[in-house]
């Protein structure tokens, strides 16, 4: 039987808006350099997509996991958003230092 925590829906609000802000900004860059855009860029928008809907799924799969699994689960998400955050950063970075 799968269970949640009481907290659960503030933890998934919490990353859900992480992810959006991230999403966000990777929209700007997709819409902003769509003509100027090289091969790698093109290959790093769709990582960091891939990586935005893997983190999508994954936090929609919390709702049916296992009370057991919550924890480790839930920081295994909030780790993996921050990189996703962060790779979104750094490539906002490297994409405004080129452009």
């Amino acid at each position: 039987m799968a269970t949640t925590t009481q907290n659960a829906p503030s933890f998934e609000e919490k990353i859900k808006g992480q992810i959006e802000d991230a999403k966000a900004k990777l929209g700007t860059f997709q819409e902003k350099g769509k003509e100027k855009r090289n091969d790698a860029e093109t290959a790093a928008i769709t990582k960091l997509n891939t990586a935005k809907q893997d983190l999508d799924r994954r936090l929609q799969d919390l709702k049916g996991t296992h009370q057991a699994h919550v924890a480790r689960a839930k920081s295994e998400i909030e780790t993996d958003t921050a990189k996703f955050k962060a790779s979104v950063d750094e490539f906002g970075t490297k994409f405004k230092n080129k452009k």
